[in-house]
């Protein structure tokens, strides 16, 4: 019999209790609606997000096309399209569903680059999708979805690091 390798062991435990902790992070903030701090106007750039199965956690970049009242606005994707594909498509989203697009983080990325258990979003199917840093193998990182638990290796350019729209300002979730 092989001896156990205690170091190794605690190693993986330890791993999987971060991923695990961080699963259930994830899964608190991408089920929660954002607060309603910004009332947007037509020609604004924003993101929305869905609560729809299979879509939790994402979010879509779009444009205010008007307000329908009571919170409610009218958008058009920006990468979705109509299924006949013949033009963007426009639905209408809750206030609480549509935050600001976050402001563009090549200058962060760069000098801090990304390490394992980051909170990251990664642009994938039309939208950015979020979830963290499982692993790093060659010039790939191994991104976890703790919505769909999905776990899929991505080249650093397809990565931005998450933040969240809080009381009206971007703030970077801190690192594990």
């Amino acid at each position: 019999m092989a001896p156990i390798n205690v170091t190794e062991m605690n190693s993986v435990q330890l791993h999987q209790s971060r991923m695990a902790m961080l699963s259930e992070s994830i899964k608190s903030i991408a089920f929660k609606k954002q607060q309603i701090t910004k009332e947007y106007e037509k020609g604004d750039e924003v993101e929305v997000t869905s609560q729809e199965l299979g879509f939790i956690g994402s979010y879509y970049t779009a444009t205010i096309i008007c307000s329908t009242g009571d919170d409610y606005y009218r958008i058009k994707y920006k990468t979705l399209l109509t299924d006949d594909e013949s033009e963007l498509l426009e639905d209408v989203f809750s206030a609480a569903e549509i935050r600001p697009v976050p402001p563009h983080q090549h200058e962060t990325m760069s000098e801090n680059g990304f390490r394992l258990y980051d909170m990251v979003d990664v642009f994938d199917n039309d939208g950015w999708w979020f979830g963290f840093i499982s692993a790093k193998v060659g010039d790939e990182y191994y991104v976890y979805f703790p919505t769909t638990a999905d776990n899929i290796a991505y080249p650093p350019y397809a990565l931005r690091f998450h933040q969240e729209w809080s009381n009206g300002k971007w703030i970077f979730l801190p690192r594990q």
